[in-house]
């Protein structure tokens, strides 16, 4: 009898124990399956995470190096007697014409802008004189004074533009015949003057060329020489004051919107244009035999690269290509940080798996001792 009692107590102790047990490794693997989800959770998230990243890879925009076509004209020129024409647009119509915009450049001889100089200005005495050209004197008997200002460049003092020559001492030096020629040619000096850059009044002095050997005139406004600002220490001039000579110039004009057809070589490349004359509705003017008026050109093709462009789209390039680089490797990094966390979840995955494995197999053999327990405890309750 008391070793059925010990037997039941020893029993219902160890079933206890045994239950205890496994209800200890039920809640360690509750743990371990919570653990694991986490950490699928955190695996889903650095998952998107990297397919982000990779998405941001494959939208980044490459930089593409520039080429020198990008940057190459092709200039089409044509000659008029002295005139030279670059064309600037062909705009191809349904009817096999083109309009045709150019520009028109003539060379010719013109008063053109020599540089700025600067200018002395003197003052001086004199006496002023009646109609007979006798001294006016004053209450004291004294001649009449005056004050005249004139301007100098160096020694040379400036003078009215087509006036007497006065103290001028080249055109002084000149025959009579030379120097009234030269008064007559400084008429159409000043009428150019006048007109191209309308200002009525003008100076001049005649300075040597040392490249010819002759004198030359050099006009300046007289508007400016005057107004112009002067040091009240040396009288010289300390503003712009810009000197003009005659010389060659090229006066431009563009025509618009001409009616044109066009020559072409196998290659595409215009060998010649044929520009009709057209009336005020654009109509092209026929003669009296009734076929269209028109003059034919031979095309010239000339190429040309803007290096400067050129080098400024390299240097773009090469900044593009490095920030590109640079964001690709700051990208790459970020993954590879990504990979490594991943690593090191999957592994603890992996460790949290053989944990599982392990509990499982100690709660199936819990079970089996708690299921022997119970056995015998029917048993001995049986017997």
């Amino acid at each position: 009898m008391k070793y059925r009692k010990k037997h039941e107590r020893d029993t219902t102790m160890g079933m206890a124990a045994s239950q205890a047990r496994f209800l200890s490794l039920t809640a360690r693997k509750t743990n371990v399956e919570y653990e694991g989800q986490q950490i699928n959770q955190q695996r889903t998230t650095l998952s998107n995470e990297t397919a982000g990243y990779y998405s941001k890879l494959t939208n980044l925009a490459v930089p593409t190096p520039p080429s020198t076509t990008d940057f190459t004209k092709t200039t089409y020129t044509f000659t008029d007697g002295t005139e030279t024409n670059v064309i600037n647009s062909l705009i191809a119509q349904k009817n096999g014409y083109y309009i045709l915009n150019y520009t028109q450049s003539t060379q010719t001889n013109s008063v053109v802008s020599n540089g700025n100089v600067i200018v002395a200005r003197q003052q001086s005495q004199y006496e002023i004189l009646d109609e007979n050209g006798e001294p006016i004197l004053d209450e004291n008997g004294q001649p009449t004074m005056g004050t005249a200002i004139g301007y100098y460049i160096g020694a040379t003092k400036l003078r009215d533009l087509g006036s007497d020559p006065g103290d001028d001492v080249y055109l002084n030096s000149l025959d009579p015949l030379n120097r009234e020629r030269t008064l007559l040619l400084e008429q159409e000096y000043l009428a150019m003057l006048q007109e191209k850059y309308k200002e009525s009044d003008w100076l001049v002095k005649y300075q040597l060329n040392s490249s010819t050997g002759i004198y030359e005139p050099v006009f300046y406004s007289k508007n400016q020489v005057i107004n112009a600002d002067y040091s009240d220490k040396t009288d010289a001039s300390q503003s712009v004051i810009k000197s003009y000579v005659y010389g060659e110039t090229i006066e431009q004009r563009e025509v618009k919107n001409a009616k044109a057809r066009v020559e072409q070589d196998t290659k595409g490349r215009y060998m010649s244009v044929i520009i009709y004359e057209t009336d005020a509705e654009g109509n092209i003017r026929l003669d009296e035999n009734g076929n269209e008026i028109c003059t034919q050109y031979t095309l010239t093709t000339s190429t040309s690269t803007d290096d400067n462009a050129y080098n400024d789209a390299i240097n773009q390039y090469n900044y593009d290509k490095a920030m590109y680089e640079k964001e690709v490797r700051e990208i790459n990094t970020k993954i590879e940080v990504i990979q490594a966390q991943d690593k090191d979840l999957e592994l603890r995955l992996k460790q949290l798996d053989t944990e599982e494995n392990a509990i499982s197999t100690e709660m199936d053999a819990v079970k089996k001792v708690i299921s022997k327990n119970v056995e015998g405890t029917f048993k001995t309750f049986n017997a």
